[in-house]
């Protein structure tokens, strides 16, 4: 299974948008040790959303959905950011 999924920080209030097959783990050992640039910044992190997909190719195209005006716009209908 591959996830997408979404983090806010808790400093900035900006989120990030990602995939992965464990996102807690990659939260815990990436995200909020500031293993990843474009997270490092806004330390640290809170996982707000996921969704579960069978490929990766699927979680990879529902991020970059979520990337564009209208899956932000999605994502503020549902209440999530």
């Amino acid at each position: 299974m591959y996830f997408v999924y979404i983090l806010k920080s808790q400093i900035s209030g900006k989120y990030y948008y990602g995939s992965s097959e464990v996102p807690e783990d990659r939260l815990e050992k990436e995200h909020n040790k500031g293993k990843v640039k474009a997270t490092k910044s806004g330390l640290p992190w809170i996982l707000i959303y996921k969704e579960e997909f069978l490929t990766r190719s699927e979680a990879y195209q529902r991020e970059q959905y979520f990337k564009t005006w209208a899956g932000r716009r999605w994502l503020k209908s549902k209440g999530i950011t």
